[in-house]
Order: structure tokens, then sequence, then C-alpha cells
């Protein structure tokens, strides 16, 4: 490899994608916190956090954040995924070799997550998925459109088939005594076993295949949207963008309400699970993308631009920070916490990797999982520190 990718230029940089990333991020945890805090895999919230003040931030979040973050992150990374193509073509750098490099680099982050910190990871997914990407990313922007949308409708099928069975998910009352003895009072080979069980229960069966084929749609529609430009050149594609954040917010929300008024249909269920997500996630995407264009919008999304540009580092420091404040290890308080308590926690963790973030991005070219990704990919050394403070 003769050449390199020096840091993206401030300049270079699309102001609205990192604020996405850090937005993304603060959501994530938004879902997450309670699967750190508790056994939330096996346990039934409404019996579990009955109070009607943890109901009702229980509902906020399944109306706003539940699912919703993840076919955004997913989108994302297509997205840099095809920048980097982008960038490599003007390289001459091969990019299936370097991309899978990359991927490769990512999947052994990912594993020391899931195993060695917390289960929930999705790292091993994004990386194993973007295998796959490659043999799409010579496609144009409108069939990788075509695609990313034909792919990501696959699972609804799937979940017809009588692959897994629909009672593995519910309330175990024997699991969720266990988890709450390991995390709170077990050794570390407690703790990693129960890891391993509650990780093994996530990827069940057919689940992770399901949850592996949406993530492809969703990279590709990331990248089309990138090749295509619809999030550079906003000026040029208000219009569209106006039109797909009004589709994702009426659609979303009647996807996400269509459960609520036939609780009983299956059908309904897997439209929502796969669908209402998805977008809402449009709307939120479409939404601060057009709040970049204006003055206001740009001061408010500032903080989450911070953030974003470290989204590798500050997803994995919610994990570790998260896991030390619940796990033995640590402070101890898995299972002791309410749902409002955690939920408040979110917020103020979060204004915390704000302040971080802006310190570390003013000295650093790039955050520490990232610079070490850098440097294993190209098994050089980058350059660290800023040769300037910027303010």
């Amino acid at each position: 490899m003769n050449e390199k990718f020096t840091p993206l230029l401030e300049k270079d940089r699309t102001m609205a994608i990192d604020a996405l990333r850090g937005f993304a991020l603060l959501g994530i945890l938004l879902v997450n916190m309670p699967t750190f805090h508790s056994p939330f895999l096996y346990l039934d919230s409404f019996t579990y956090w009955p109070s009607s003040m943890d109901q009702f931030f229980s509902g906020l979040v399944e109306l706003f954040a539940q699912s919703n973050f993840y076919p955004l992150f997913a989108f994302l990374f297509g997205y840099g995924a095809m920048i980097i193509v982008e960038r490599s073509q003007l390289k001459g750098i091969y990019f299936p070799s370097f991309f899978a490099r990359r991927l490769s680099i990512l999947l052994i982050i990912g594993c020391i997550h899931a195993f060695l910190i917390w289960n929930g990871d999705i790292l091993i997914t994004y990386a194993l998925t973007g295998f796959v990407f490659i043999l799409f990313y010579q496609l144009s922007g409108k069939a990788l459109l075509r695609a990313g949308i034909a792919i990501y409708c696959i699972p609804v099928l799937l979940n017809f088939l009588p692959l897994h069975s629909q009672e593995h998910f519910g309330e175990n009352p024997n699991a969720i005594q266990s988890s709450i003895e390991n995390y709170s009072n077990g050794t570390l080979i407690d703790i990693l076993k129960q890891r391993a069980t509650d990780w093994t229960y996530m990827n069940f069966e057919i689940s992770a295949v399901i949850l592996a084929i949406g993530v492809l749609g969703l990279m590709l529609l990331g990248a089309a949207f990138a090749k295509l430009r619809w999030l550079v050149d906003v000026d040029k594609h208000k219009r569209l963008l106006i039109g797909l954040l009004i589709v994702g917010l009426l659609f979303g929300l009647v996807a996400r309400a269509a459960t609520s008024f036939s609780a009983e249909s299956f059908f309904l269920m897997v439209l929502q699970e796969q669908f209402s997500g998805a977008l809402i996630a449009l709307f939120y995407m479409t939404s601060i993308v057009l709040m970049a264009q204006t003055k206001i919008g740009h001061k408010l999304l500032q903080p989450f631009t911070y953030v974003g540009r470290l989204s590798m580092s500050n997803y994995l420091l919610q994990s570790i920070v998260m896991t030390f404040i619940f796990y033995s290890y640590g402070l101890g308080l898995y299972g002791s916490i309410s749902y409002t308590t955690g939920f408040v926690l979110v917020f103020a963790f979060f204004m915390l990797q704000i302040f971080i973030s802006k310190w570390w991005v003013a000295r650093f070219q790039y955050g520490p999982i990232e610079y070490i990704w850098r440097w294993a990919t190209y098994g050089k050394k980058p350059t660290f520190k800023k040769r300037k403070m910027q303010h």
C-alpha cells in the first residue's frame, strides 16, 4: 500500500453525519441502559417496574428509541463505507482487501466487547455483514437503493417460517435470579459465563441471521445515500429530504401504533418490528440533516458532533463505564436501581461524554479505539496528536 488515508480535514467533514452518529449513540445508550442494570432480557418490564413513573419512561423509550437507533447506526456504517470506497479510489487503493482488513480488526474488537465487556455487542454483526457488503459496493446509487430495500424486507418473510420458537422470549424467573446473582455478586468467571449465556440467548437460532440481513439492507441504503450525495448536496435534494421526513414520521408512527391496537396479530407485530424503527430512524436522520443547514440547528447539533467523531470509542466507553457501575467487579449495583434512575443516568453520562469528547477532538486526530483500529489496519503508527490546538 503506497499511500494511506489522511484524517478528514475539518472542511471536508459533513457536520450532519457526525451529529447523526452522536445522536445515535444517545439513543443506543437509552435502549441499552435497562440491559446494563437489570436482567432485561428475561423480564416483563410491566411487572418488574410497576410504578407509574417507571412505566412512563419505559413507554417513552419504547416509542421514541426502541429499534430506532440500530437502523440509524447501521445506515451510517454503510454511508461511511461508501466514503471509504470513494477515498480508496482516489488513492489507488484496492477497496475489497483494504476494507476486509478493517472489518477483521472490527470483528476482533467486537468479540472482545461481547465476551469480555458486555453481551449486547453489535460490532460483530457489523463486521460479518460488512464482508457481504463488499459484494455490492460497485453498484450504482439507485441499484444500491433497490437492493437495500429488497434485502431489508427479507426478514419479514423469514419470521413466518417455522425456524424458531416464538416462546423463546418471555419472562424467565430462574434466568432473572441467575443474572442478578452473577452480575451483582459473582466472580469474574461467574460474570464471564453469564455474559456468554446472555449473548447466546440474544443470538439464538435464526435471530442473528435475521438481524444481519436487516443490517445489510440498511448498510446498502446508507451507501446509496452517500453515492447519490443526498446528505451532502442538501439544497439540491431538499424536497426529497422533506418528503422522506414526512414519510418516516407518519408511516413510522402508524407502524409503531399498529401493535397497540392489535397486539395479538403476529403479522402486525413483525411489520412493526421491521419497519417502524427504520422509518422513525429515517425521520430522525432527515430532520438532523435539514436542521444542520440552519444557524440555530447547527448550534444545537454541535455537541452531538463531538461524540459522533469518536463514535467507536464512545460506544465502547458506554459499555465499560456502565458495566463497572453495575457489575460486582465495580460498584455492584446490578438489579438495584429503577428504570427511571437508569433513564436519568443516560443523560447525565451522555453530558459527560460530550465534555470529554469536546476536549479530546481539540487535541487528538482520532479517538483511542479509532487510533488502534487505524494502526492495526495499516500496520503503521498514525499521527495521534493534532499539530495545533483547534478551538
